[in-house]
This record gives structure tokens, sequence and C-alpha cells, in this order.
């Protein structure tokens, strides 16, 4: 057992996006003494938008945050899906998923959800600029062991009682002490994100066409977070002037949005997603979480409210008094099977936005049209499991 001057057990948690610290917070409200070990030299996510829906929002008031997060924003008003021509395919308001699933979603840029999370940490428990490797996950009787070295290219090495590996898709932890674990794949397409400023006319929607799909959420404080993702099938552009050449006839504000982007802060990503995530999520001492563990397309906006999710059930499910590697044990067989069935969810809904086929777009077009009025219905049965998830009490 690791302790420190205080007499608590320690946990050391790598990489400081969402999952991380909603691991660093859940576990430091628990009672543990928490070290988040982040190789970037500041928190400050650049060019991007996220859905927070109403499960994240409830993981959000399990780390104390959920009031604060509400008072930033919430999606409100007409969204639903369009062609490129702007007609409606399925239209709602943003205010009836309220109803449904028991809160609201939030549309933040994702600067103000790390910021609130980061400032929910313990004083000092944030590390920048320094990276960390599980050189042993250790056992019941052993605690793992963590090598740490820090920007100047100082080498310590330290026992944890827990570590927490949220080190991204392509997890250097999982890698090494999950070596059957199946490696990224490919999503068949390549997403731009950017935030713009205000443009006249925004309506939150998302756009499909033939092997291209954009987003549009208007933002609280007037800006707008834009997405867009073009299927390999129908050749990506090579810049955003392409991009921007290849959607100059979509409906209107798309061409202004994207002229009004500042092309040194867009994100141009592979879209890349684990096909299953491990047979466990926990191995030793260990845990992976967010990314690391479950990588999914962001076709239902779930990936960054599920490592929310992990964070809060690691934190009521893995005390420090208890047998920790039993513990994750248990806690890896409560949110595997959830996070496996959101995984093949997303893929599911990704399937359609790659089709490029006029044929098939057409009737895809057609049979959304025809099903519209019963839309909600149906898409609050399928969404009501992954949207209505209540955190754990303890």
């Amino acid at each position: 057992m690791t302790l420190t001057t205080d007499g608590a057990r320690t946990a050391t948690v790598i990489g400081g996006g969402i999952g991380g610290l909603a691991s660093g917070v859940a576990l430091a409200r628990h009672g543990w003494d928490v070290t988040v070990v982040e190789r970037a030299t500041s928190l400050d996510p650049v060019g991007a938008g996220i859905v927070v829906a109403p499960n994240a929002v409830r993981s959000l008031d399990a780390l104390g945050v959920g009031d604060a997060t509400r008072d930033l924003a919430a999606l409100q008003g007409e969204l639903g899906l369009r062609r490129p021509d702007g007609t409606w395919l399925v239209r709602g308001r943003a205010e009836g998923a309220e109803s449904v699933f028991g809160d609201r979603t939030l549309m933040l840029h994702r600067a103000q959800l790390v910021g609130l999370l980061e400032d929910a940490l313990p004083a000092g428990a944030l590390r920048l600029g320094a990276t960390a490797t599980v050189t042993d996950p250790g056992t019941t009787s052993r605690p793992a062991r963590v090598t740490t070295t820090d920007g100047a290219g100082t080498t310590t090495e330290a026992d944890a009682d827990l570590v927490v590996a949220a080190d991204g898709i392509d997890s250097a932890t999982r890698t090494r002490w999950w070596p059957s674990a199946t490696a990224p794949v490919s999503g068949g397409s390549t997403a731009w994100r950017f935030v713009t400023p205000a443009v006249p006319g925004v309506v939150g929607s998302e756009i499909w066409g033939r092997g291209i799909v954009a987003g549009v959420m208007p933002l609280a404080d007037g800006r707008v977070y834009v997405y867009v993702s073009v299927a390999d099938a129908v050749g990506v552009p090579r810049d955003l002037d392409e991009l921007r050449a290849r959607l100059a006839d979509w409906h209107d504000p798309i061409p202004a949005l994207l002229a009004s982007v500042d092309d040194a802060t867009a994100l141009r990503h592979e879209l890349r997603h684990l096909p299953a995530p491990p047979t466990s999520l926990a191995t030793g001492r260990v845990a992976l979480v967010g990314d690391a563990a479950h990588a999914m397309l962001p076709n239902l906006g779930q990936g960054g409210c599920q490592a929310l999710e992990d964070g809060v059930v690691l934190g009521v499910r893995v005390r420090p008094d208890d047998d920790v590697a039993a513990a994750l044990l248990r806690w890896s067989a409560e949110r595997r099977p959830r996070v496996a069935r959101v995984m093949r969810l997303s893929a599911r809904i990704s399937g359609p936005t790659l089709w490029t086929s006029p044929a098939a777009t057409t009737l895809r077009d057609a049979g959304m049209r025809a099903v519209g009025r019963w839309t909600e219905a149906l898409g609050a049965r399928a969404l009501r499991p992954v949207m209505s998830w209540q955190p754990p009490e303890g």
C-alpha cells in the first residue's frame, strides 16, 4: 500500500483530457490522493465544440460541476436533419429532449468543459509537461509502478495504488499491457472541426449529402461550432479551400461559415475508432478510460460523455480501502457492456452518412422524410438507454 504523509492512498492518472480530468476529480472526491499527468504544457483545447448529452450532464452533477455547466449553454430552438439544398428531412425542437431524457443537452466549447474539470481538481494535482508510463501494472498484493519524465528530461519512478490510463485512442498503456486488444481502425472519413464568428441565420442542424455530412451548432456566446466529415469514397479535400469549393452550393449559411473560419484554427483528423473495447477494461491496478478504452465514431456524440461516465463510476466503485485489483474488475464488468453498446450504435448511425450512391442517398432521404413525424418517438426509444443513464450512488 502506497500512502502519502496524510495517510491517503495514491492514484496516478495518465492524460489530462476529459476522461482523465473526470477520473481525477471523481477519485479525489472519494478520498484518493490524485496526480494527473499530462504531456501538454497547458490545457487549452483548440477549435472544437462538444455536445454534453443528458447522461453526461448528470455525470457532471456527480463531479460537483453540473450546475456551473448548465449555466453556460443549452441547445435551444429548432434542430434537425437537412439536405444540402436546405430541405428539412427531420425537424424538431431541442427542448423536447429534456422531457424525454430527464435533463437538457448542452452545447459547449471544449475549453469551457475542460476548464471546469481542471478547476475541480485539488490544488497541485495537475502536472503538466510530463509523460507517464506504466512499467508494472501491479497485482492485488503489489502496487503499480509508474515512470514519469518531466519537460527537462528528469525521470522518476513511483508506486501507485491505482493507475488510470486516459491516454487516448493510441494509448501506449493499452498497447503494452493489453496486447490482445484490437488496434484502432479507419472510420472511412476525414473530419474538419472549427469554431467560427457569429453568422446570421444559423439554426442547429446536421446536413447529409452524398458522402459528406456537415453539422452546425450555435454556441452561447454567438459563435458557431461547425464540423464537416467527408467519406474517403468521394475523395477527401486536400485543404480548406478545396472543402469550401466542394460545399459552395450548399444552403446558407454553410458557405459563409466556411468562408469565415481561420484556417490556422481548424482541426483536421481522419476519423478512427476501436472496433470493440478490450475484453476487460482493467488489468492489475490499471484501468482504461475514455478513448483509450472505447474510442468511438462521433455520430452519436457520446465519446466525451462516456469518458465522463467512466470517471464517475470509477470514483464510486473503487474506494481507497478496497482491494483495488478486484474492485477494478467489478468496475470493468459494469462499464464494458454499456460502452460496447454505445460503440455499436455510433458505428451503425455512421453507416448511412458514408453512402455515396445517388440511388441509395435518395432512398435514405425519402425514408427519413416519410418517418419524420415518428422520428422523435423512435429516436427516444433507441436513445433512452444511452441518454437516461443515472450515476451510481455513493
